[in-house]
């Protein structure tokens, strides 16, 4: 559908938001595979004071799930720092975040450390790195991510 859009319209550039980072990444390459003269552009995600990436679908959280939403980032800014410092192995810091959600209320789908250009699962010699999550809190799906630099 994008491509159709971009085919139709052709834009100089499209702007599209980071808190879903895989189809941000997904539609770059797109581009790029299809040769479609545009520029994609990341929007940064916004946040609420509290740190939850702010989402249509915040609405539907109970007021206690709202108070222990913002969980799920402080867990990817612990496991950011984690890596940054070296701590462990990436799946054994991914592995400790993913308990501490659990172990939180949440039910983890997964919290994953890919190449942030990518989206292949990560290795300890590679630099740019994005952690991608995405949980349930009762009956909503979070999602969200966290670029790293190491």
């Amino acid at each position: 559908m994008v491509s159709k859009l971009f085919n139709m319209v052709q834009p100089d550039r499209a702007f599209f938001g980071q808190k879903d980072f895989q189809q941000l990444q997904v539609i770059r390459l797109m581009a790029q595979d299809l040769s479609i003269d545009i520029e994609i552009e990341g929007v940064p995600t916004e946040r609420a004071a509290d740190g939850l990436a702010l989402s249509s679908r915040n609405g539907y959280l109970t007021a206690a799930e709202r108070q222990l939403a913002p969980r799920l980032y402080q867990c990817m800014c612990q496991l950011a720092t984690a890596i940054e410092i070296g701590a462990g192995t990436l799946p054994e810091l991914s592995q400790q975040q993913i308990n501490a959600l659990t172990e939180a209320g949440f039910t983890p789908d997964y919290i994953e450390i890919r190449r942030a250009d990518t989206l292949e699962p990560a290795t300890e010699d590679d630099r740019e790195l994005v952690i991608l999550a995405a949980a349930w809190l009762g009956k909503v799906r979070l999602i969200d991510n966290k670029t790293v630099t190491r």
